[in-house]
């Protein structure tokens, strides 16, 4: 029993986070991650998470992670190309149309700033390489979402005028990911020695850090997921499709690539995994009045990371 939650603890973690904060009907544990939220909690520990990502990194893996050239064109094809694709499967349902945009909306997004940099690296993958995917597909994301959704929403008979603030997120990018990662690279350099003897507790921390963001997440969307009564059921079966249709299709990527273990990794997270501040964002500023596609995104996040978590187990 032990064995299994050493192995597990970061998805019963998950699942705990998800349970402590939608069942407690004071709002205490929601109120705090909300307050958390809005007082910029995020962005710092996205910052911490990026600084401890850049004691972890190794040298050697940093330079074969970035040649490897056919496991970063694989995940980014998933991220821009799969994805939207099997979006646009479930659109010809007669799905809700909240949930259908919520499903389209998670569609578009690049992948994670962090969680999955983090468990390719806790899964025995090339985290290096997985950074390089993150900072690439966020990147190009600014140019590719407001043509992804717009052929979406098309599927609804309607479009949206889809602007993205591109140098709002490439300053993000760089101060909340580049200065971090390069601060903590350089830490390295100067106490290698020191820094290694942590490096196990520092990957520990930054899944720590990770379970602090879905909480500060899930904090904001409780009354929307409380709210939404018997679709929770529905919507929660879509997204754990949706995220299984990316993971079998990383897994045939690998498997034709020939991704052996170490490459194989960051293509499955990375190229499974969607940000969520973005999408929440675009929710908010485009499609207020439907409740059920926010209800969508967070959903989308918690399940694909209880997802993951459990293979991060099974691959290590």
């Amino acid at each position: 029993m032990s064995g299994l939650i050493k192995k597990y603890w970061f998805l019963i973690a998950l699942l705990l986070v998800f349970v402590v904060t939608v069942a407690d009907t004071t709002e205490t544990v929601s109120s705090i991650g909300r307050s958390l939220k809005g007082h910029h909690g995020p962005d710092v520990v996205i910052v911490l998470i990026f600084f401890f990502s850049g004691l972890i990194l190794d040298a050697r893996q940093t330079r074969s992670g970035l040649m490897d050239i056919k496991g970063i064109i694989a995940a980014l094809i998933i991220i821009f190309l799969v994805a939207p694709v099997a979006a646009a499967v479930f659109g010809v349902f007669p799905l809700n149309t909240g949930i259908l945009i919520g499903i389209f909306l998670v569609a578009v997004m690049p992948t994670t700033l962090s969680s999955g940099v983090v468990m390719t690296g806790a899964a025995g993958g090339n985290m290096a390489q997985a950074l390089a995917i993150t900072i690439l597909a966020n990147g190009f994301a600014v140019f590719t979402i407001p043509v992804a959704l717009s052929l979406l929403l098309e599927l609804l008979g309607g479009s949206a005028v889809v602007v993205i603030d591109k140098p709002a997120i490439m300053i993000k990018l760089g101060f909340y990911v580049f200065l971090p990662l390069c601060t903590g690279l350089t830490v390295k350099l100067l106490a290698k020695s020191s820094v290694n003897r942590f490096a196990y507790r520092l990957q520990v921390l930054n899944q720590l850090l990770i379970l602090a963001i879905v909480w500060m997440a899930m904090s904001q969307a409780r009354d929307a997921i409380v709210n939404s009564g018997e679709s929770v059921g529905v919507v929660i079966l879509l997204v754990f499709s949706f995220h299984g249709m990316l993971l079998a299709s990383a897994g045939v990527f690998s498997k034709l690539l020939k991704l052996g273990k170490g490459r194989r990794e960051s293509v499955i997270f990375m190229g499974g995994q969607k940000t969520l501040p973005l999408a929440i964002i675009l929710q908010v500023s485009l499609f207020p009045q439907y409740g059920l596609a926010l209800v969508v995104c967070v959903l989308h996040h918690m399940i694909h990371l209880l997802m993951d978590g459990y293979l991060v187990g099974r691959l290590r």
